[in-house]
Parts: structure tokens; C-alpha cells; sequence
């Protein structure tokens, strides 16, 4: 479909529901708050979906929409950017950048890629790599840009086997974004659903428990991936031989020594690192919050006597747009919970499916759902209100519904255009890499093995870790 289409019928779609929705003999029992949020919720659904507008700036839009008109207050509106999650977000930047200056990544690449002697063994220790890089650098897009000069490495060092440098094309994004949801700083997205369910269930979820649920997932379904890459990508003839890629060759890409003595810079941000992660990960025995934790992390990190970057220079590095758009998103969620919109649009739903079923129908729809919203953060804004309404309504615990449609939504990889680190990759020059055929491809296998993944999790694994299927 073409643009100019897409967005003729998305304008249709959303005039028509705003019409329907402006006559009160419709639609009864339905207050005039709910008519104005779900007005606007389909505008800004409509054009993050047909038009090639910023999703930052519709999001503005609509936030500013919903206060111009008294649903949401202007305190709710702007009290979102002061919101733990957003500052969370920003101290992690500041420490990805400390840690981008030393060159960490690259030793780490040379230490763990070195080691491998197998086409297996290479695919499944730059899978462990780049799972370990959600610790260390927030949003994937920011982890693709990491992890790119990696990748150019690896390339030259098997230029003559063209299969393995297209099947290492498409590992490396792919990775990225199923990893993204070990942590809770993995994605904008998550810490959109974790102020979604606060707001609506007063559920919080801290960095500790999403490190619980998501980690083993993250481990589980980036392993189980790389296997899918790498049989739908190579032939058992490409698979077979040795490899063995040095840390010379990756040294040719890095501008930071890969090998050798580690500086006292390097030292100390991989000590500070390590103890930020560490009080993350602690958090029930000292009770820090995380953004305190990350504050004082990226304050240390950017110190003239102990850090390794400049503050002025780390803060360049923060994605403000994401910012602003999740602070907008947020308040969006706010008027679809205060205002009942959320729960009208889901009163329809039949109320007697079982758990499993509900469940089922949350994670196929979030897998689908990149067809039609590209944007990772804009897809959790439109499904995990909903999915928290109807699951409460369901019997079903909507902190389960609500991570399992977060997780299942971290699949991106149809198209070239779908996600950042899947277009970064797609193109890369003088390097070999993978069509838009490779991709539908691994997709026809993925898609349908991480939906099952994850049900998997929420249904068996995750009430084991503490968190119900049902209330």
C-alpha cells in the first residue's frame, strides 16, 4: 500500500470514528471525557500509522489536545517528564556514553568472539555478547550503533564466505531486539508499560523484578533465534569448517585498544558499571530506587576527576525526542484509564474466555502489531492500556497481560523499515547483507516461535517467578 493510500485510509478511519463518536445518542453511557480521549487517541493512532509525521510531534499533539480540552490537567501533563522512569532513562545514557569512551565493548567482543572455533559456536557467542549489551546501553538503537563496527569486524574476517557475513547481518539485529526486554531500561517501551500499570493498577514493577521475568526470556529466545538465523540463512556446507576470528581483525575497526593492559579509565567505568548494576539488581536489600541509583551512576560517570565523559557530551547522547514522546504517550494513558475510556472499549469483549486464550489473542495481536505501528514505544502506548482494561475484566492479572504484549511486541523483523536496528544492518556499504526475502523468510519461523516462547513464559515460568496468570 502506498503512502498516499495509507493515509487516506487511515484520515477515513479516524474522521469516521470521531464523527460516530460526536453524536451522543451513540455509543450511551460513554462520558464526554471518554468521547474526547478516544477522539484523539484514534487521530494520533491514525497518523502514527498513515502518515510520515514524527511520532514525537503527534504525541505533543495529542497530549496537548487532551489538556487543551480539560480531560488530563496541565500537572499530569508535564509531570510525566518528571517522572522516575524518564530520569532512569536519561542517567543510563550518560553511563552508555562513559562506556562507549573507553572502548568496553570492543574488548569485550575480542574476549568473547576469539574464542570461537565453529560457525555454531561464533553465532551463539556474539548471541551472549549482544544480550550482555542490554545492561549497558538503553534503546536498541542505540546497542546497533554499538555494535556495528563488531559486526564490520567479523565481515572482513569472513569476506569469502559470503552466506555467514549475511547470516551475521541479520543475527546481530535480530538479538538486539529480542534481547531488549531483559531489562527494564532495554526499551522505551518498557518503561512506558511499567507508568501504564502504575497509573491504572497501581502495580509497580522495579528494575529487580522485570530483570527476573525478562532475562531468562531474553536468554531463552535470542538463543533459540540464532538457531533460526543461522538454519535459515546457511546450508550444512557453510556451516561446516572452522573459524577464528582475532583480535587484531577487530582491532582494525576500533579506534580504543581491544587487547593489552586496561587504562585507568577503563578500570574505573567498568567498576562503576558493575556496581550500578549491581544495586539494580539489589534493589529489595537497600531499597534505592533505580533512577536514584542511575543518577548517582551518571554523576560519578561524568565527574572531572572519575569519570570518563564530559556531562555536556553525555547529554547529547540522550534521545530527548524519545523522551518527550514517552512522557506524552504517558499521559495519554492517564486520560484513556481516568477518563473510562480504556474500559469502555474493552466492556464488549466476551468475559468468559479462559486465561490462556486471553492471553493468546494479547500476544498475537502484539506480534502482528508491527505491520501497522513501526514504532516499538507508540505500539505499547496503544496496546498496554488496553490490555490491562480488558484483562482486568478477564480475570487475568494484568501485570502478566501487560509484560507478555510488551515482550511479544519486541518481535520487529518482517520488513526492512519495521525497526531501526533491522534497517541499520539492511544496508550496510561494501559489506554483504541480507533482502527483504531473508527477512519474511526468518520471520515465517520467528514470528510464530516467539509468540509461543512467550505465552510459554507468561503461563508456566513467570508464575513460578511470582507472578500470577490470574489475580
Amino acid at each position: 500500500m502506498t503512502l498516499n493510500l495509507r493515509l487516506a485510509a487511515a484520515l477515513c478511519a479516524a474522521l469516521s470514528l470521531c464523527a460516530l463518536l460526536a453524536v451522543p445518542a451513540n455509543f450511551p453511557g460513554l462520558g464526554g471525557d471518554a468521547r474526547l480521549t478516544l477522539a484523539v487517541f484514534a487521530l494520533a493512532t491514525c497518523a502514527w500509522i498513515g502518515t510520515p509525521i514524527d511520532d514525537t510531534y503527534i504525541a505533543l499533539g495529542a497530549g496537548l489536545a487532551l489538556t487543551a480540552t480539560g480531560v488530563i490537567s496541565s500537572d499530569t501533563l508535564f509531570g510525566t517528564l518528571g517522572d522516575a522512569t524518564v530520569w532512569l532513562l536519561i542517567c543510563a545514557f550518560v553511563l552508555a556514553a562513559a562506556v562507549a569512551r573507553t572502548g568496553l565493548a570492543g574488548r569485550a567482543a575480542a574476549f568473547l568472539v576469539g574464542g570461537a572455533r565453529t560457525v555454531r559456536q561464533l553465532t551463539h557467542l556474539t548471541t551472549a555478547a549482544l544480550v550482555v549489551t542490554a545492561f549497558a546501553v538503553p534503546a536498541t538503537s542505540g546497542r546497533a550503533a554499538l555494535a556495528l563496527p563488531v559486526f564490520l569486524a567479523l565481515a572482513k574476517a569472513l569476506a569469502d564466505r559470503k552466506r555467514l557475513v549475511v547470516m551475521l547481518a541479520l543475527l546481530f539485529p535480530t538479538v538486539i531486539l529480542l534481547s531488549a526486554v531483559a531489562t527494564l531500561i532495554g526499551a522505551g517501551a518498557h518503561l512506558i508499560t511499567v507508568s501504564v500499570l502504575w497509573e491504572a493498577t497501581g502495580d509497580r514493577i522495579g528494575f529487580t523484578q522485570w530483570l527476573l521475568l525478562g532475562l531468562p526470556l531474553a536468554v531463552t529466545s535470542s538463543h533459540l533465534a540464532a538457531e533460526a538465523v543461522l538454519l535459515t540463512t546457511t546450508r550444512r556446507a557453510d556451516r561446516e569448517g572452522s573459524v577464528h576470528i582475532t583480535a587484531e581483525e577487530i582491532q582494525r575497526h576500533s579506534d580504543r585498544p581491544v587487547t593489552g593492559p586496561w587504562t585507568q579509565a577503563e578500570k574505573r567505568c567498568a567498576l562503576l558499571l558493575a556496581t550500578v548494576v549491581a544495586l539494580w539488581c539489589s534493589e529489595p536489600l537497600h531499597h534505592v530506587p533505580p533512577a536514584v541509583v542511575a543518577l548517582i551512576g551518571a554523576v560519578v560517570a561524568s565527574s572531572p576527576a572519575l569519570g570518563t565523559v564530559g556531562l555536556k557530551d553525555a547529554l547529547k547522547t540522550v534521545p530527548w525526542s524519545l523522551l518527550l514522546f514517552m512522557a506524552a504517550t504517558m499521559a495519554m494513558g492517564v486520560a484513556l484509564a481516568d477518563s473510562g475510556a480504556a474500559r469502555w472499549l474493552v466492556s464488549g469483549l466476551p468475559g468468559h474466555v479462559g486465561p490462556a486464550v486471553f492471553l493468546g489473542v494479547v500476544v498475537a495481536v502484539s506480534t502482528a502489531a508491527h505491520l501497522v505501528l513501526q514504532s516499538r514505544s507508540a505500539r505499547s502506548s496503544v496496546l498496554v492500556p488496553l490490555v490491562v482494561a480488558a484483562a482486568v475484566g478477564a480475570g487475568v492479572n494484568p501485570v502478566t497481560a501487560a509484560l507478555a504484549s510488551t515482550a511479544a511486541a519486541g518481535f520487529c523483523h518482517t520488513l526492512p523499515a519495521s525497526a531501526k536496528p533491522v534497517t541499520l544492518f539492511s544496508d550496510v556499504p561494501g559489506v554483504p547483507t541480507y533482502t527483504p526475502r531473508d527477512l519474511l523468510r526468518l520471520s515465517a519461523v520467528l514470528a510464530p516461535l516467539t509468540a509461543a516462547l512467550v505465552l510459554f513464559f507468561a503461563t508456566a515460568v513467570w508464575p513460578l517467578l511470582g507472578v500470577p496468570v490470574t489475580r
